[in-house]
């Protein structure tokens, strides 16, 4: 009976503190998100035909005539150091012309797609929309649970751009 009672409980003590080896073979590796930034930005601005750097952090949205649109800000290559559950957690900030947030979106990366789908759905990336870029600067999310690494490192990339983006906006165009 003590026999049967001690292989029990190594049993359960496996499987509760996740000793058990087939376990980590279970795990299945990561997978590699490529996401393009053409379309990311014509998801906001659907006549967008060039985008053109115009300072460290800025990028010009321009249309078929070569007028400003928009802007947006990548967090490639300065974010390097911050990593989310599997990877680096790039992001890009898009603004319309008055620096008002249009979207904040994961680029390439390698993190688990179920959980980026489930911080999407609980509307993590919509917190900065709509907000101007210093009105953007207060956010602060919490609660998103199961993805706790994933969600630092992406709102570490949107608080770099919007600290350093903040502080190099492009000159305005002169007509």
């Amino acid at each position: 009976m003590i026999k049967k009672l001690l292989i029990a409980i190594v049993f359960l003590s496996n499987v509760v503190f996740g000793q058990d080896e087939n376990l980590e073979n279970k795990r299945n590796p990561p997978v590699f998100h490529e996401v393009s930034n053409k379309d990311v930005v014509t998801s906001i601005f659907p006549d967008a035909v060039k985008v053109d750097k115009v300072n460290d952090y800025w990028y010009g949205i321009l249309n078929c005539e070569g007028k400003p649109i928009g802007f947006a800000m990548s967090s490639v290559p300065f974010c390097l150091n911050v990593k989310g559950y599997n990877n680096l957690t790039p992001v890009m900030i898009i603004t319309d012309k008055n620096w008002v947030i249009k979207k904040v979106a994961l680029l390439s990366n390698w993190e688990t797609l179920s959980y980026i789908r489930k911080i999407e759905k609980k509307g993590f990336f919509n917190l900065w929309v709509g907000k101007t870029l210093n009105e953007a600067k207060s956010v602060k999310p919490d609660g998103y649970t199961g993805c706790t690494l994933t969600i630092k490192a992406l709102t570490k990339n949107v608080d770099f751009l919007l600290d350093k983006g903040t502080k190099k906006l492009p000159k305005p165009e002169k007509n």
